[in-house]
């Protein structure tokens, strides 16, 4: 396996697009030339910076590359209409790469939320989307094909969950401080065990958290879960579902301790065209930071075929 120049907080331009009335504010480094597009969509406790590890190393293997930051993360603004769910997020990147950049198909990737996000953009356009690469994010259930898989995590992992989809407020009153925003996201990445142990030092985690620090959006990242809990929350319903036709490369964390024990056996029953899935040892949740080499390599090979 090819061995790429990884550096470390890696930063790119950042530009900004008014899309569904929303401030987005995204990374678009470009390859002349480039065969096809790349999209890059962030999870929770996460912004683009979470790709940043990759992002070159991808546009020098041939691809232009977008990363977003979705509504109400990173340097994104928040969303006058209040919606932060999987829907509205996929609509604004829909606006941004098809519309706003004018790319007339795209691969996706995503991981934790923006794996939801990009399954739901996909079956919004099956002809727009060439192909996915899914690693570590929730996924449809489906209990007749899913029979005898551990399609649930540990109960203890998932009070996070519940508590910021069912008492938000509540919460985001008790995070009043920064020093206390940023103690409660460096937990995702430290005790939680979402990582693999040591996958992040304490200036990584401070880069990431940073976004974080800012009362309002870490109120707004809330958000997208309690549309899991509560139905107002969703600005329409989600297609969200089995995807019979789009190409998907599996990738699967195998450290993490807050996705499904099974959820590479289980990828494999949503997606009627999957590639894996492949098991990366060694790496959580975050495979684009942790497993930056394997994530490239994978990503280019996949893309690569025809």
């Amino acid at each position: 396996m090819e061995t790429w120049r990884i550096v470390r907080h890696m930063t790119f331009t950042t530009h900004h697009a008014l899309v569904n009335n929303v401030d987005v504010a995204y990374w678009h480094e470009r390859y002349e030339g480039a065969h096809k597009v790349l999209v890059c969509v962030h999870g929770w406790p996460e912004s683009k910076r979470i790709f940043s590890r990759v992002v070159e190393p991808l546009r020098d293997a041939g691809f232009d590359v977008v990363v977003p930051d979705l509504r109400g993360f990173g340097e994104s603004g928040l969303a006058p209409d209040g919606f932060y769910d999987v829907v509205s997020h996929a609509r604004d990147i829909e606006a941004l790469v098809f519309d706003h950049l004018g790319y007339e198909s795209v691969v996706l990737v995503g991981g934790d939320l923006g794996g939801p996000v990009i399954q739901e953009m996909a079956l919004r356009n099956p002809t727009r989307v060439e192909r996915m690469v899914l690693f570590n994010s929730p996924l449809p259930m489906d209990k007749e094909r899913m029979a005898g898989m551990r399609t649930r995590p540990a109960v203890e992992v998932m009070d996070y969950f519940i508590r910021q989809g069912t008492d938000a407020d509540a919460l985001a009153s008790e995070l009043n401080t920064e020093e206390k925003r940023a103690k409660y996201i460096a937990e995702f990445y430290t005790t939680r065990l979402w990582a693999h142990p040591g996958a992040f030092s304490a200036d990584d985690i401070a880069w990431h958290v940073e976004p974080f620090c800012d009362g309002q959006k870490l109120r707004a990242s809330f958000a997208n879960y309690e549309s899991a809990f509560d139905a107002t929350k969703r600005s329409e319903k989600p297609l969200y579902g089995r995807n019979l036709v789009t190409p998907t490369l599996i990738l699967f964390g195998t450290s993490d301790h807050v996705i499904y024990p099974d959820f590479d056996l289980m990828a494999s029953t949503v997606f009627d065209v999957p590639e894996g899935p492949i098991r990366i040892e060694n790496c959580g949740h975050f495979v684009p930071w942790e497993a930056a080499d394997e994530f490239i390599f994978r990503t280019v090979e996949f893309c690569s075929e025809n």
